[in-house]
């Protein structure tokens, strides 16, 4: 197990320690800063990425010495004459997800408004994918709540090949490539958005992704987050299946798949649209073990009077061994399970807005 969490909040990047079983702040940079996006690699090297408005989006590392350094962050090119009618913006609003690219040095980023960059030496220059955002396709994409881009919340890379790869898009659906970017497909069968008109409500890049996870060991198996309901698939994505039998609710943000165990995930539920509090002011997370057939609805530990926290997309993580979590909320709550959601403990702290938690990869 590793004994290191990075949350990333409204107000600054904390890191946790675990010592003699007790979950301790040991470390807080950007403080004052919203960070939006945290990696966490194997070799001791972390990435943290800053969203500071009106000065725009920053990108920093800290190596294995602990030594931080400011990178420049992905950028887009200019916005030619023949993009005119292009809804979208070409400069970056917000970094919103990283992740390693399964080859040495290289690593994704998803953005908002909605492209996908590359860097091949561990960040210290970005390349935009011009076949994703090229496309015509991505000129229907549209904005999620508050007026805000479509954005690239999830990048999947397949451990066992990494030119094959899932994005998911925040209102865009599920977008896949099997040659390292230069061509993508949408991959959103079997999914609905009940929001939508009924003309739309299967057009696939209507389809409203909130996050995706899939299980390391077994990456045929994703997991989908979706608006209006959590799908899972069994073949990369190519197909989804609803899964119905998930309490308290089927509405939230966040998905962890287990990372040996194809048949379990777990999800934080609240109530949609115009609330999104937790149902009936009680945080519970929900877990299967059986692929969605039946779910256990876990409280121990979990504040279940007027408790209004909300977990966003990247708000919930599980380690290498698929028995502890995290997750942290809206409301600066922060919660660790060490036996696979059964019970959860909060450390001494009380932190801004969670946007992103994530384990130290062992």
């Amino acid at each position: 197990m590793t004994d290191r969490i990075f949350v990333g909040t409204r107000k600054g990047l904390f890191e946790l320690a675990r010592h003699d079983g007790t979950w301790e702040v040991a470390d807080i940079r950007f403080l004052g800063d919203p960070v939006s996006a945290v990696l966490a690699q194997g070799d001791g090297t972390l990435y943290a990425a800053l969203d500071l408005g009106h000065f725009g989006a920053k990108l920093w590392r800290r190596d294995g010495s602990g030594m931080w350094e400011e990178l420049a962050a992905p950028a887009y090119p200019p916005k030619p004459e023949d993009a005119a009618d292009d809804p979208h913006p070409w400069s970056l609003g917000r970094i919103w997800a990283l992740e390693p690219g399964g080859v040495p040095g290289r690593i994704w980023a998803g953005t908002m408004p909605g492209g996908l960059f590359r860097s091949d030496d561990g960040g210290a220059s970005w390349a935009l994918n011009d076949a994703l955002w090229r496309m015509p396709e991505r000129r229907k994409w549209f904005g999620v709540a508050g007026g805000e881009q479509p954005g690239i919340s999830t990048v999947l890379v397949d451990p066992r090949d990494p030119r094959d790869i899932r994005v998911g898009v925040s209102t865009a659906g599920v977008w896949a490539t099997t040659d390292e970017g230069a061509s993508w497909r949408l991959i959103n069968r079997g999914m609905y958005n009940e929001y939508m008109p009924p003309e739309l409500r299967e057009d696939p890049i209507s389809q409203d992704i909130h996050q995706l996870a899939r299980c390391t060991a077994h990456p045929e198996v994703m997991w989908c987050q979706h608006h209006n309901g959590v799908f899972r698939s069994e073949n990369a994505g190519a197909n989804w299946t609803e899964v119905t039998a998930i309490r308290p609710s089927k509405f939230g943000f966040a998905v962890a798949a287990h990372p040996r165990d194809p048949q379990t995930a777990w999800f934080v539920p609240a109530t949609k649209d115009e609330r999104r509090i937790p149902v009936d002011g009680k945080v519970v997370v929900a877990r299967t073990r059986d692929g969605g057939r039946s779910f256990d609805v876990l409280a121990d530990g979990l504040p279940q009077h007027h408790a209004y926290d909300l977990v966003w997309r990247h708000g919930l993580a599980v380690d290498g061994t698929g028995e502890r979590l995290a997750f942290g909320s809206t409301s600066g709550g922060l919660w660790i399970s060490e036996n696979g959601g059964d019970s959860w403990t909060a450390p001494d702290a009380r932190l801004p807005p969670v946007s992103v938690v994530r384990f130290a990869q062992a």
